[in-house]
């Protein structure tokens, strides 16, 4: 296998996906119900208006109808979360997605517990985070986690029984990456070591990975002499790293020095093109399915 041959192109793989994805979709709407997701932005962030515009042009491509509400950055949290009671409310909407960061004066736990588990396409109330830990299926999954295991899935990479390393601890990527392998169930079962920043000889650590998953936020923290010859290794980092000879001043690079580890990794993805389109096909993937809960969610004359 030579360099070029051993990366996993998340691009193709969420292709697979949206294909799928649009299936039901249709099916949905011979039933006649559109999906609905709502994004919720507050602020003028730069990455932020990128990353929803992304969302939302994906929303269109597939036929999910998308909306965007978005609040001025001074907002206060109780506007925020009686706009999310509203979105809450509304039949019409099957997930909300409200768009990290939120302002330092507003309560983050606080917003994502506010959002319904039906409607938490982002997976982070409290009750599907318990779900994942139970390995109760029927919660929705953080799509960046998600989106990881189907690459691995869908590229044939063996999970169960191999040793797998995932550097950071986050409650987005870190923690639910380490639940969704560590399941007594198929595609997991695997030895899971989550490592950080007070983790000592993490260099050693990963050395034995069969699989390593960097969500440090470390530009090219993952060196060649880290990986094990023959390694998964998924790179999940987006870090800005200062470069002149590009309009913009800076350049996107993962936590994996690239050009170095993919000569020893057996796969590793790309960054870009790698975990990002997988994240947000897998968003794709939940509000579809939140949508289908919908019809199959008992009505109040059907409890009475």
């Amino acid at each position: 296998m030579t360099a070029s041959d051993n990366l996993i192109d998340g691009r193709s793989i969420a292709e697979q996906i949206h294909r799928e994805t649009a299936e039901r979709i249709g099916s949905l709407k011979a039933r006649g119900l559109a999906p609905g997701l709502t994004f919720v932005r507050v602020g003028e962030d730069p990455a932020s208006r990128v990353y929803v515009g992304m969302k939302e042009r994906m929303s269109q491509r597939l036929g999910i109808r998308s909306t965007t509400e978005v609040l001025p950055e001074g907002a206060t949290e109780g506007v925020l979360l009686e706009l999310i009671g509203r979105l809450n409310a509304d039949s019409g909407v099957h997930g909300i997605l409200v768009q990290a960061p939120l302002p330092r004066h507003i309560d983050a736990a606080r917003v994502y517990k506010a959002v319904s588990p039906d409607k938490d396409v982002d997976g982070f109330h409290p009750v599907n985070v318990g779900k994942l830990l139970l390995g109760d299926t029927t919660g929705f999954v953080p799509c960046t986690p998600a989106g990881v295991h189907e690459l691995l899935i869908r590229s044939g990479v063996r999970i169960e029984g191999a040793d797998v390393v995932v550097l950071g601890r986050g409650t987005i990527v870190g923690k639910p990456m380490a639940a969704l392998l560590v399941q007594k169930a198929r595609h997991a079962n695997a030895t899971v070591t989550v490592c950080h920043s007070l983790t000592r000889d993490i260099a050693v650590h990963c050395r034995r990975a069969d699989i390593l998953i960097a969500a440090l936020g470390v530009a090219r923290f993952v060196k060649a002499d880290m990986i094990k010859a023959g390694a998964v290794v998924i790179d999940v980092g987006v870090n800005r790293e200062p470069d002149s000879s590009v309009k913009t001043g800076y350049r996107l690079v993962g936590d994996v020095d690239f050009d170095s580890v993919r000569q020893v990794a057996g796969r590793l993805t790309p960054n870009p093109g790698g975990v990002g389109p997988m994240t947000i096909a897998m968003l794709m993937q939940n509000t579809v399915r939140a949508a289908e809960n919908s019809i199959r969610a008992p009505t109040l004359d059907s409890r009475t």
